[in-house]
């Protein structure tokens, strides 16, 4: 099975490939028959590989690596390979997919490829005689063409340019040092015309190159200067393929000067332009397309209760009144319906140009029509998919503004007052608490049953999305008595959590509402399919508790249930719309679909539009229009203003309150954080500079991209060696004292943690590094004797929750978790002590895990320890995180932040101590 080789000093890893569904496969690495943990072999893996900052961004589920099948295919190239390591397939038949997989990767790699491509109803099937290659292929490309923005139905149009060297995709089309680019100008004052033509442009010049007029219709290798001409036929090749994608026909081998009409230009600025980009061709603007975007454009609409009411109400029909101009000159709705029938998009109103966005000023005379013929109610109003602008906020009278605004949407002071009461969720009608409650709600958690009670009877979805330990469990309990109660549901309801937590919702059910019907669908021995049904039709259960795993497998017969309740505790599980889960969770059918989760959005808006397609599907939306309106606005161009338009649409759905609302009144124990400093040993401080002097040298070689990537892993091992130098080194462990001695961090925990539990109380140890808990578990257990436990992600839910419920009784002072496995779905109250062996890149990551003791049943006084490593890039990441804090109250909260640094800001983070510490 082994192959001979070349490099004696390569490690030899054997693989274990596992197909998972949907292009994943999981991916486990063995050296010397010893499992690799998937951490440390992501780096070894993905060496090289920049789409995920090599091995940084690789997903981990316990000790293998869930990769697409785009990334097998191109992590294999030899141009990735690590020089240091060789891979073989563990058992035969790993070896022969191993082999498979080099033979679909040469194919993948050429342009080739397409020859073996065949589409038809917009499906993709790649013609090859080895099965496992097909559909490797297949799902490759249908990952890779979605990742820059291309649909299947966009392919067939593409082949061409794919078999004459389009393919492989590529971020970004250079020729030696220089780029060739479409530069559309605007027309002259005097002329209706715009000028599409080819530029190139040089580093060595800010300006564009065009050829001279007297050489425009020249050859391209004629009209370009001597030191260019080398490079004719690729800028005459590049030229060609932006020219065919854009469906224009040019004749000549000239350099490109096309004319072009309004209604030419429109069609490119909607579709070619954006394929183009997508492809990595360049395309140039001119500023003013965008700064203009929905500019001077300026719409009032008065909107009132025809009620003659003195209080609106959610049913009162709404009517309209319509005030439109631009540049000042006010237009009837007349006139501004025939310019939306003209289609005019660019306006020239004396000197200035005004664009008029015509997909906009559609939907707005699609929205007067619809105000015209339909009765439109309050609640209709108020929840419907309407353009963003009749959901801008108000500006305040001193904004420069005020005097000229895009869109002024007024309503009537009672209507008003109303749609505030139900955006704030003030003022919804009372709900009496069900007797067989066993729970006095407090009355934020009376507000947000109350709120439930209110958008099932409304008929909209709900996301409750209450800090960590603020009772969201509690909250939805009453809500399903009351539903069985007062309003007498025959049908089941449905919960879907995490198995870390399905025990946990067990005795909560049990202990707050004993007298709803609990059936568990879960493990080996459930019943499936007819069976189930059965089942629930005899013995009609209540409340159904199920995991995402178990849905995901068994979704074929549970999405025939009319599920009277559907909801989803640490509904970010649904995040990745991609996913089977995700994608199996989102087929349930309820009457009313509800979301629990404390972080709505953990890294990526895109995880919002998932959970918002559960609650209330179609109200964002299709995803394409939400990343074109929200994400791209937001993620990529920080805008406040989509910001504020993304809040005020999502928040009639999301109730979220805080732990520091003083609103909330909720009386918990103190929290204290402090910050632990520790010096470097000498041995770390001489292994630190080394490294880094070492790492310098190296950088040098490598490209800006390259060297950003080689940066972000040292920034990973030197987090190591501030833990403990053994673990840099991947030395065994020696004695605990001399382990102790080695490292201040470690013997400061190990002290610190011998303090707490000598003085009778008990504390929680997250570290992100597997190595480091197992040196904790041995330092505590050779001086002290603990056998303290080290909960991770591979641990079974078993064994959790035994270990959660002792350490909750008091069984064990010490509970070691984690980062990721520990951070959520556990209540461990008994802590009065918190310690972070390491911090994290998010903050908000650290604060889910110290909630984990700092919640809601918390009677003592909290203190959170915080372990830094003096003069490194402990230090330096604490700084910049204390800069960041405020980010934590923004929509988006991300722990991508570091790879978005600049080279330089990197650099920064890995400044040498300028002396060595002493202890």
């Amino acid at each position: 099975m082994k192959d001979l080789h070349v490099n004696p000093f390569a490690q030899v890893y054997q693989l274990v490939f596992e197909p998972l569904q949907q292009g994943l496969y999981s991916v486990r690495a063995f050296n010397n028959g010893r499992v690799v943990p998937a951490e440390t072999f992501a780096s070894i893996f993905f060496f090289q590989y920049e789409p995920n900052f090599f091995g940084l961004h690789a997903v981990v589920d316990g000790d293998g690596l869930i990769v697409t099948a785009a990334e097998l295919l191109e992590v294999l190239s030899p141009k990735r390979k690590h020089p240091f390591a060789e891979f073989e397939g563990a058992t035969d038949e790993d070896q022969k997919l191993l082999e498979s997989l080099k033979a679909g990767q040469t194919l993948w790699n050429s342009p080739s490829l397409w020859d073996a491509v065949e589409i038809e109803d917009e499906t993709l099937a790649v013609q090859v005689e080895d099965d496992f290659q097909q559909e490797l292929l297949e799902k490759a490309l249908e990952q890779k063409l979605k990742k820059h923005g291309l649909q299947i139905s966009d392919v067939s149009s593409l082949i061409p340019f794919f078999k004459e060297g389009g393919w492989p995709l590529q971020n970004e089309r250079s020729i030696g040092r220089l780029k060739v680019a479409l530069r559309l100008n605007e027309p002259e004052e005097s002329d209706d015309e715009w000028l599409l033509e080819t530029v190139i442009l040089s580093p060595s010049s800010a300006k564009h190159w065009t050829p001279a007029v007297r050489k425009r219709n020249l050859p391209i290798q004629e009209a370009l200067p001597e030191k260019w001409k080398e490079y004719a036929e690729e800028i005459a090749q590049i030229q060609k393929q932006m020219v065919q994608l854009l469906g224009l026909y040019v004749d000549g081998e000239a350099f490109l000067h096309l004319p072009l009409s309004d209604a030419e230009v429109r069609t490119l600025l909607r579709d070619g332009f954006a394929k183009l980009t997508a492809l990595g061709f360049e395309v140039i603007l001119p500023a003013w397309l965008k700064e203009l975007q929905k500019s001077k454009m300026r719409v009032r609409v008065s909107a009132q209760s025809s009620s003659t009411k003195s209080m609106a109400g959610l049913d009162d029909i709404l009517s309209f009144r319509w005030e439109l101009s631009i540049g000042g000159e006010t237009i009837s709705p007349e006139e501004f319906r025939k310019i939306v029938e003209e289609k005019r998009e660019f306006v020239r109103i004396g000197n200035e140009w005004f664009r008029l966005d015509n997909d906009w000023m559609a939907k707005v005379r699609a929205l007067m029509d619809k105000a015209e013929k339909e009765n439109w109610t309050v609640k209709e109003f108020v929840f419907r998919e309407i353009p963003e602008e009749l959901l801008e906020p108000e500006l305040d009278e001193e904004d420069s503004e005020r005097d000229d605004p895009l869109f002024v949407f007024e309503m009537q002071r009672s209507l008003q007052a109303y749609v505030n009461q139900l955006q704030e969720k003030q003022g919804l009608p009372p709900v009496k608490v069900p007797e067989s409650l066993k729970a006095t709600l407090r009355p934020y958690q009376q507000q947000g049953y109350e709120w439930l009670v209110f958008m099932r009877s409304q008929g909209f979805g709900a996301i409750l999305a209450d800090d960590m330990g603020l009772g969201k469990t509690v909250q939805l309990i009453s809500y399903l008595l009351y539903v069985y109660e007062f309003w007498q549901e025959k049908k089941p309801s449905l919960i879907v959590c995490p198995t870390s937590v399905l025990g946990n919702w067990q005795k909560e059910l049990e202990r707050f509402a004993p007298s709803l019907k609990v059936h568990t669908h879960y493990a080996s021995g459930r019943l499936k399919g007819e069976a189930f049904h059965q089942f629930v039709e005899a013995e009609a259960p209540q409340v159904v508790l199920s995991t995402y795993g178990t849905i995901s497998q068994d979704v074929e017969f549970l999405e025939d249930v009319d599920w009277a309740v559907v909801t989803l505790d640490e509904a970010q599980n649904i995040k990745n719309m991609h996913t089977q889960q995700s994608k199996a969770i989102r087929r349930l059918q309820g009457d009313h679909h509800i979301a629990l989760t404390g972080t709505p959005i953990e890294n990526r808006l895109a995880e919002l539009w998932a959970i918002f397609d559960f609650i209330h599907r179609g109200y964002l939306g299709s995803f394409k229009k939400f990343q074109e309106e929200f994400i791209v606005p937001i993620e990529r161009d920080d805008s406040e203003r989509h910001k504020e338009i993304l809040r005020a649409k999502i928040r009639p759905f999301l109730l979220r309150r805080t732990k520091n609302d003083p609103d909330l009144m909720l009386n918990l124990p103190d929290k204290q954080e402090t910050k632990e400093f520790c010096p470097l040993t000498e041995e770390q401080a001489a292994l630190y500079e080394g490294f880094i002097q070492d790492s310098l040298a190296d950088l040098e070689k490598l490209s800006p991209f390259e060297r950003k990537g080689k940066i972000l892993q040292m920034l990973s091992k030197l987090k190591q060696l501030c833990n403990h130098p053994a673990l840099y080194l991947k030395e065994p462990f020696g004695d605990a004292d001399s382990m102790l001695a080695r490292s201040v961090k470690l013997k400061r925990i190990v002290e610190l943690t011998k303090e707490i539990v000598d003085g009778g109380e008990q504390c929680l140890i997250f570290t992100q590094y597997i190595g480091m808990g197992q040196l904790l578990q041995h330092c505590f257990f050779e001086l002290y004797g603990w056998d303290v436990p080290f909960l991770t992600g591979s641990m079974r839910k078993e064994q959790r929750d035994q270990l959660v419920e002792a350490f909750q009784s008091g069984e064990f002072p010490v509970f070691l978790l984690s980062l990721k496995a520990g951070g959520t779905g556990l209540n461990l109250t008994a802590a009065s002590h918190v310690l972070h062996a390491d911090r994290w890149w998010n903050p908000a990551v650290e604060n889910q895990a110290t909630d984990r003791a700092y919640r809601i049943g918390q009677k003592q006084f909290v203190q959170v320890h915080k372990f830094i490593t003096i003069g490194t890039i402990e230090e330096k990441v604490d700084q910049m995180l204390e800069m960041k804090s405020a980010l934590s109250e923004e929509l988006i909260q991300s722990s991508n932040w570091l790879t978005e640094l600049d080279e330089e800001q990197l650099m920064e983070l890995l400044n040498v101590p300028a002396s060595v510490p002493k202890r």
